[in-house]
């Protein structure tokens, strides 16, 4: 059984806007798509539940949201078979559970809550940095968000802290026949041209050409196994999050990996990771990579 595209939805503009996403994605894939609302409404109204008829606000609110998003991803894309459920829980620890039953947990960039003016919602946060499955937090622009621009933005890590971000650009630039941006991004020596050392080695230069090499290790093994996919390979001298954040104006999907250590408890995201799903331009997929 195909493991279905889960969405966390809570009536929002941009949770909305998730939807209308992961209906494409399901689509683009063949999946089915689960769309869930988290309300522990239950929990706590249960006693005035026993003693009034009426339903209340909280439940009325809740299977509101899912019946109109349920209904919003049927007319997106009528072939994607749909479901949708309430959950009693509390939101992370619903989408985290739901994530290991998914190919993919999909979220709005900002909440509903008094909160929704920050750059990034505090649960598209944590889910996207505990998850086990990858995280797809749907923000940026309306030409990233539909596809225009043809074009997934890999940010590649180390070839030795695993292949999972790679494999994952590689599956979505075969579905959506695009191109893969692969960018591996290095660092100059903080003493280089201060004056206070002689170069003698060209530590730049030798710098670029190792970033080159790890570059090509990283993406060889799948190069083989979509041979449809074209690749466009970038060494950047710079840090990590500003040139991925600069680069994705001009992609539909940032891919970058995100550390999962075995007993590890709390948030596990690297810096590259974290600054993307702030400021970039486009929707980000955080692939956790186990250590």
């Amino acid at each position: 059984m195909e493991l279905p595209l889960v969405v966390g939805v809570d009536g929002s503009d941009s949770s909305l806007r998730a939807v209308d996403w992961a209906a494409d994605e399901a689509a683009r894939h063949g999946l089915p798509l689960r769309l869930v609302y988290v309300s522990r409404w239950e929990r706590y109204e249960a006693a005035s539940l026993q003693q009034s008829l009426e339903r209340p606000s909280e439940q009325v609110l809740a299977d509101s949201v899912v019946t109109d998003a349920a209904a919003r991803a049927a007319v997106r894309n009528p072939e994607v078979r749909v479901t949708a459920e309430v959950l009693a829980q509390d939101t992370v620890t619903a989408l985290l559970d739901e994530g290991h039953r998914a190919t993919m947990l999909v979220t709005g960039s900002r909440g509903r809550g008094q909160l929704k003016e920050l750059l990034l919602g505090s649960v598209s946060l944590a889910v996207a940095a505990r998850a086990h499955c990858p995280v797809v937090v749907v923000r940026g622009d309306a030409a990233g968000t539909v596809g225009a621009h043809g074009r997934i933005l890999l940010g590649v890590a180390d070839p030795s802290r695993g292949r999972a971000a790679v494999a994952f650009a590689f599956r979505e630039a075969a579905a959506r026949k695009c191109e893969i941006d692969a960018v591996r991004s290095w660092r100059r020596p903080g003493y280089e041209g201060t004056g206070l050392r002689r170069d003698t080695s060209a530590p730049g230069i030798s710098r670029e050409m190792r970033a080159e090499t790890e570059l090509d290790q990283a993406l060889g093994p799948f190069v083989g196994k979509h041979p449809d996919v074209a690749v466009r390979r970038s060494t950047v001298e710079g840090p990590a999050h500003q040139v991925l954040v600069h680069r994705s104006a001009a992609a539909d999907l940032l891919v970058v990996g995100a550390p999962r250590r075995h007993g590890r408890v709390g948030l596990q995201i690297g810096r590259t990771a974290h600054a993307a799903l702030h400021h970039a331009h486009c929707p980000v997929a955080v692939v956790p990579q186990p250590q």
